[in-house]
């Protein structure tokens, strides 16, 4: 699965797929309690029954192991550990959890290996394996994305994760958190005059020695934060309906207006990550936009996960403010 999200195709239907996820129903609000006992609906529309607050838990995507970490519940299995360490430094694993497999194929038998009290997936899973881990522990599928409401789909996500482990009250801290930092990080753009700045977000892939580029539209959760701390989404192609993402190439990047500020995050870790400080350095097409010539390009630190949480998105927002006011 690090591969469906980190390596994008030469096609555009490839470039969608590395974080395209399904459309299933949002998760039901609705928790039920009795002594200690829990009934959630996920995002799947299943049943989900715990003889109390989960303490062993598997995630099997990386969004979901931010949110648990950062509830304070340290998951006892990973989908890729590695990648997790590579693409998630905001949000370290604090413990040494088994790793269970690729994100789009775990491992039954390791997950089975640790007795979980719940597994934690997003409906990216395939059905198929839902159901293989449905034979070892309960399961709780958040939606994995939702253009239509990106920070909603993330506190409800991290909602639905806090009463399956009974952690509520840090899941209300979190986003009061977060709230904090939007206010913080919009002032902080006003005071400098760039309240409405003209702001495209991107990230990019080598592969086969072509260059793909994905451009975050409003649609993704970043292009929703960006908008929330007062900055303009650049970007006029159409996102996909989970993940508000779409595909272009070096010369789609000439559409974007010349006071534009593009920013871009890679990781040294996947050197085929970084094409805008790589193999664009010396293409002729990308040397000539305006914007880089104005030195309007910010690669933002490494280990921010894109698709992540509050955390992630609160140090991507302190991010955002340091390249622009900087």
């Amino acid at each position: 699965m690090r591969r469906l999200l980190l390596t994008a195709a030469a096609t555009a239907a490839a470039l969608t797929l590395t974080a395209c996820g399904t459309t299933e129903p949002a998760a039901d609000d609705t928790t039920k309690k009795t002594d200690e006992r829990i009934t959630l609906t996920d995002a799947s529309g299943a049943k989900v029954e715990l003889d109390g607050p989960a303490k062993k838990v598997v995630g099997t995507e990386w969004n979901v192991v931010e949110s648990l970490i950062s509830l304070g519940v340290d998951p006892v299995g990973v989908a890729d550990v590695k990648g997790y360490k590579t693409w998630d430094t905001t949000v370290p694993l604090k413990n040494e959890p088994r790793d269970i497999g690729t994100r789009g194929e775990p491992s039954m038998d390791t997950v089975a290996a640790l007795s979980p009290d719940l597994i934690v997936a997003t409906t990216d899973l395939p059905p198929a394996a839902v159901k293989q881990l449905r034979k070892v522990a309960p399961v709780l599928e958040v939606r994995a994305a939702d253009a239509a409401d990106p920070i909603g789909q993330m506190n409800e996500n991290l909602d639905l994760i806090a009463r399956a482990t009974g952690t509520t009250d840090q899941a209300d801290a979190l986003k009061k958190q977060f709230d904090a930092k939007v206010a913080e990080g919009k002032k902080a753009l006003a005071d400098a005059g760039l309240g409405g700045a003209e702001y495209a977000f991107a990230d990019g892939y080598v592969v086969s020695n072509q260059v793909s580029i994905r451009p975050f539209t409003s649609g993704s959760l970043i292009g929703a934060v960006n908008e929330r701390i007062g900055l303009k989404n650049a970007w006029t192609v159409k996102g996909d309906e989970s993940y508000g993402l779409a595909s272009t190439d070096v010369e789609g990047l000439t559409k974007l207006g010349d006071d534009v500020h593009f920013a871009h995050i890679g990781s040294d870790g996947d050197k085929n990550s970084t094409p805008f400080t790589g193999a664009l350095a010396k293409d002729s097409v990308w040397t000539s936009l305006p914007f880089v010539k104005k030195g309007n390009v910010h690669r933002l630190p490494d280990g921010i996960w894109m698709f992540g949480g509050p955390r992630s998105m609160e140090k991507y927002i302190d991010s955002v403010v340091a390249a622009l006011t900087k």
